[in-house]
C-alpha cells in the first residue's frame, strides 16, 4: 500500500469485524517476526503486522528517520486501513514507537503491549556504542554487524534451541540496507524518554521481557511496570532480547491472556 506517497509493506489475517491488534517489530528486523502470533491468534482477531520504513521491504522515503516519524507513519497506516482504534504489541524499538503514538494519540489505542523495551533515552555510552556501531558498518559492512548484533539478542540457550530462530534474525538484519541501519541507529541515540507518561497511561498495560534481555534487562521492565498504573508484568523463562521469537509458547499465552481480558 502507498501512504504518502510511500510504499509500506504490511500484512492483514483475521476476521476484519474483529478487535485489531498491531505488531510494531524491533530493529532492524521486519514484520516476519511476529508469525508465531499472527498464526497464534488470527482465529479471535484482526493482526496486522507491518515492516516500519526502511526495514523489510517498505520504503525508506527521504525524510530523516525518528521515532516521532515513525509513530506519524503508524497513524497514517491505521487511517489509511480505517482502523480508528487497536491495541499495539511493540517489542524494543516498537514499543519506543508505541509508547510515542499512545502519548501523541490517545483516544486511538485500547491497550499496549511493551515486550523487551524500556522509555529511557539512549545513556552517553549508549550513545557511544552505536555511533561505533555505525563506524564498524561504514567500515565492514551489515554482515560483521549482523554477526556481533545476534550475540546479545538471544539467551544463550536459543543457540542450540532456537537455531531457525537465530539464522531468521541473522538474515533480517542483512537484508536491512546499510542506509536504513545507520539511519535507524541515529534515530534511536536521538530519541526522547517517554518515562514521564508512564503514569499518565490510562490504558491496560502489558509488559512482557526475556528473563536473560541484556539489552532492555528485566529491571528496566520492572522500573515501567511500577510507573504504570495497573500494568502487568510477566517475565518470560528461556528468552533474552527476541522473548517471542525464543518463547513463543510463554509469549503467546501472556498475550492471549491479556487481550481476552480488553476485549
Amino acid at each position: 500500500m502507498v501512504i504518502k506517497n510511500l510504499f509500506v509493506n504490511y500484512s492483514d489475517a483475521g476476521d476484519r469485524g474483529s478487535p485489531v491488534i498491531i505488531f510494531i517489530h524491533g530493529f532492524p528486523f521486519n514484520k516476519s517476526m511476529w508469525n508465531f502470533q499472527v498464526e497464534s491468534l488470527k482465529d479471535k482477531y484482526r493482526l496486522i503486522a507491518y515492516d516500519i520504513r526502511g526495514h523489510g521491504s517498505s520504503e525508506a522515503g527521504n525524510e530523516d528517520f525518528s521515532i516521532d516519524l515513525f509513530a506519524d507513519d503508524l497513524i497514517g497506516l491505521m487511517d489509511a486501513l480505517k482502523i480508528d482504534r487497536a491495541i499495539l504489541c511493540g517489542l524494543s524499538m516498537g514499543g519506543y514507537i508505541a509508547l510515542n503514538a499512545a502519548e501523541k494519540h490517545k483516544n486511538r489505542f485500547d491497550a499496549l503491549i511493551l515486550a523487551d523495551t524500556q522509555c529511557i533515552a539512549d545513556t552517553p555510552e549508549a550513545k557511544e556504542k552505536r555511533k561505533k556501531a555505525i563506524e564498524g558498518i561504514r567500515e565492514n559492512g551489515v554482515q560483521k554487524y549482523a554477526e556481533e548484533s545476534v550475540k546479545n539478542l538471544f539467551a544463550s540457550d536459543s543457540f542450540t534451541t532456537r537455531v531457525n530462530e537465530v539464522t531468521s534474525v541473522r538474515e533480517m538484519i542483512v537484508k536491512t540496507s546499510e542506509e536504513s541501519i545507520i539511519s535507524t541507529l541515529l534515530a534511536l541515540s536521538t530519541r526522547k524518554e517517554t518515562c514521564h507518561i508512564l503514569s499518565e497511561i490510562e490504558v491496560p498495560v502489558l509488559i512482557m521481557v526475556g528473563i536473560e534481555d541484556k539489552l532492555t534487562p528485566p529491571d528496566a521492565a520492572r522500573f515501567m511496570h511500577e510507573k504504570i498504573k495497573g500494568s502487568l508484568l510477566k517475565i518470560i523463562d528461556h528468552a533474552g532480547h527476541v522473548s517471542n521469537l525464543e518463547n513463543p509458547g510463554e509469549f503467546n499465552a501472556g498475550l492471549k491472556e491479556f487481550i481476552a481480558s480488553v476485549y
